[in-house]
């Protein structure tokens, strides 16, 4: 795996997601939940192509702004429609305070 650093966790709030730049095809969204965990999602809705990242975090689950789509941190998959896609989730290491994300090898998706 070919982690690279994301961003240092204080720079994403607490219940919200922030938009990176980690180089490759696809912009990544860290989001931290309210319970502390941190995931990484691609910052791209699979229905409508706006950043995720400008989204709502609720649980393990982060919202589209634009049409509502929510999709699980988890997996990817979509929980709410009109999203019927997944998007690609990235495994995420926590190093001291910084956040590093492997973009190469996408997380498989698997139904919960």
């Amino acid at each position: 795996m070919s982690f690279v650093r994301a961003c240092a966790v204080a720079d994403v709030p607490t219940g919200a997601a922030l938009a990176v730049d980690l180089g490759g095809d696809t912009d990544t969204a860290i989001v931290r939940t309210v319970g502390g965990e941190v995931f990484a999602i691609a910052d791209s809705c699979s229905h409508a192509e706006v950043p995720l990242s400008e989204g709502d975090v609720e649980d393990c689950m982060l919202e589209c702004y634009l049409h509502g789509s929510r999709f699980d941190l988890r997996t990817g998959l979509p929980l709410e429609l009109p999203a019927t896609s997944p998007v690609p989730v990235y495994p995420v290491r926590i190093e001291g305070d910084d956040v590093y994300v492997d973009i190469d090898n996408p997380i498989e998706i698997q139904e919960l």
